[in-house]
């Protein structure tokens, strides 16, 4: 795991040597930070390399976070990355599902992660 920006709201972490992995209250504060940094690790890779993004550790649904997801896809594209796997959590889901932007996560596969219950 390498961690590629830390902040008090949110935190990008490569997961597995190729999962760019988002944890935390990702807001418009903490957007621009995140596209650019996972941009910049994407433009690193080599062609052809798979990767994945992994938003299931982001349980507040945002514009802000669909639009960081746009801007790698726009890098996996740029760089001519496969995007093999864009797991989303359940608010996340929904907000794509709302925005019908399902179709434009051409991937092998989109899952979506419930929340664990509560532990009282």
């Amino acid at each position: 795991m390498s961690v590629l920006l830390e902040r008090e709201d949110a935190t990008l972490e490569v997961v597995d040597g190729n999962a760019l992995t988002i944890r935390g209250e990702a807001d418009f504060d903490s957007a621009g930070p995140l596209a650019q940094a996972g941009r910049h690790w994407l433009a690193e890779l080599p062609a052809q390399a798979e990767v994945s993004f992994d938003l299931t550790g982001v349980q507040v649904a945002s514009s802000a976070v669909l639009s960081v997801l746009l801007v790698w896809m726009r890098s996996v594209s740029r760089h001519s990355l496969n995007l093999r796997r864009v797991a989303l959590s359940l608010p996340l889901q929904r907000l794509v599902d709302i925005t019908e932007l399902a179709p434009l996560l051409a991937t092998t596969e989109t899952t979506c992660v419930e929340p664990a219950p509560a532990r009282y």
